[in-house]
């Protein structure tokens, strides 16, 4: 492989992704990738998976997660990678943000009722093509899926922009910790932060403050961020000492369309992810 490189943002069944973490890491295989990351919604239970098919593969496993957080008014998501996922602060700390999810779940299907949409968990969870375990939840894709299927929504982004997304009708953001929190608990489990599609935020002034907080990295290179948004990104990454990161946040297809973009669409080059094992004192002192 002359340019081995790896999408650093991937989703499994762990969270909201529609395919098992092994499916995953074959995708990437077939995609010319040389490493994946698995960076579910606050939640590690995909990680030992795809790691068992990395090394049948011979591709390399990036252990992550997507810490749900919220800063003015609006969801923001941080990064962590390389953490020891077996620490059970760590966990315990996940299993809260997951019950703040389930909270937003409940709310939001309180909300789409009074906007005259028909729509119960139970039946959101059974237009789902997976069934849930403990350390899993309900995302706002599914919700999404439902929309679609139900004929409330065109496809997955008319229901983002209609009903699920900041600009939406049901939008909710519920008390969530501050981003800077989750940098904390991310290098309190050995891992290194970065900041997740800040394109999507229109929150510029937040990168010098987590950088002054710890974040170790940005997500240039995603999806969602124009060429523009990459030159600019990657611009405050080197004013801010940031290392450089990027991936397609591949949640699976839903409706014929890819959620975010396919795996491979957004990577970087996989030299990249010793600067992150550097970062990483789980991983230094293992």
């Amino acid at each position: 492989m002359t340019n081995p490189r790896a999408d650093l943002h991937t989703h499994t069944k762990a969270s909201d992704g529609l395919h098992s973490p092994a499916e995953n890491v074959r995708m990437a295989k077939e995609n010319g990738l040389a490493g994946v990351a698995i960076t579910d919604h606050d939640t590690v239970a995909g990680i030992p998976e795809a790691m068992e098919e990395g090394n049948r593969l011979g591709i390399t496993v990036i252990p992550g997660v997507e810490i749900s957080t919220a800063a003015g008014g609006q969801d923001i998501h941080v990064l962590g990678y390389f953490m020891n996922t077996e620490d059970p602060v760590f966990l315990e700390r996940l299993k809260s943000l997951r019950d703040v999810r389930e909270n937003r779940n409940r709310l939001l299907i309180e909300r789409l009722r009074e906007l005259g949409v028909d729509i119960t968990m139970e039946a959101v969870i059974a237009n789902m093509s997976k069934e849930l375990k403990p350390d899993e939840t309900v995302g706002r894709p599914h919700f999404a899926e439902f929309l679609t299927a139900r004929g409330y929504a065109s496809d997955m982004k008319d229901a983002f922009d209609r009903y699920l997304g900041k600009d939406g009708a049901a939008y909710i953001s519920p008390m969530r910790i501050p981003p800077s929190e989750a940098v904390r608990w991310i290098h309190e489990a050995g891992g290194c932060a970065v900041l997740a599609h800040p394109g999507l935020y229109g929150q510029d002034d937040l990168i010098p403050e987590l950088a002054q907080a710890g974040l170790d990295g940005l997500e240039v290179f995603h999806s969602d961020h124009s060429a523009e948004d990459e030159e600019r990104y990657a611009g405050l990454a080197n004013r801010h000492h940031l290392f450089v990161t990027g991936g397609s946040d591949f949640h699976g297809s839903r409706g014929g369309s890819v959620f975010h973009g396919p795996i491979g669409s957004r990577s970087i080059p996989i030299k990249g992810i010793e600067t992150m094992k550097k970062r990483s004192h789980f991983y230094e002192n293992s």
